[in-house]
């Protein structure tokens, strides 16, 4: 079973004493394998409707809101992206289209960041 845009997955659901992963599908995932953290193997089976509010999440290298981009090192795969919500602590990998991506995937989330390149002005400053 592929992965969804809007899918959550949460350690906590078969993990309740570790880190508490939580992720957010942001795009892509046809080719999803398994989340790697706390030595866990994270699959389909840990997707919830929502986020338990139950505590003890800890959080490590990887700060809430950044996204973990599959098409930055691997142009050819289905382009899993995921933004991590909260935990992380024992993150190590995400496999997905046979491919393994880390934290070395990780792009910022910028308010009003633009996805494409920056747009080119038509005329010169001042023509309006």
């Amino acid at each position: 079973m592929a992965l969804k845009k809007g899918d959550l997955i949460d350690e906590q659901k078969r993990h309740p004493h570790a880190c508490g992963l939580v992720v957010k599908v942001m795009g892509g995932g046809e080719g999803f394998e398994k989340i790697v953290c706390c030595d866990h193997e994270l699959t389909e089976e840990d997707v919830v409707s929502d986020i338990s509010s139950r505590g003890g999440r800890k959080k490590g290298q990887l700060p809430a809101a950044v996204i973990l981009d599959e098409k930055k090192l691997y142009p050819d795969s289905c382009g899993l992206r995921v933004m991590i919500m909260d935990g992380g602590a024992g993150f190590k990998e995400i496999r997905c289209c046979g491919h393994s991506f880390t934290a070395n995937s990780m792009k910022e989330l910028k308010f009003g960041q633009l996805r494409g390149p920056d747009p080119r002005q038509n005329a010169p400053p001042g023509s309006a």
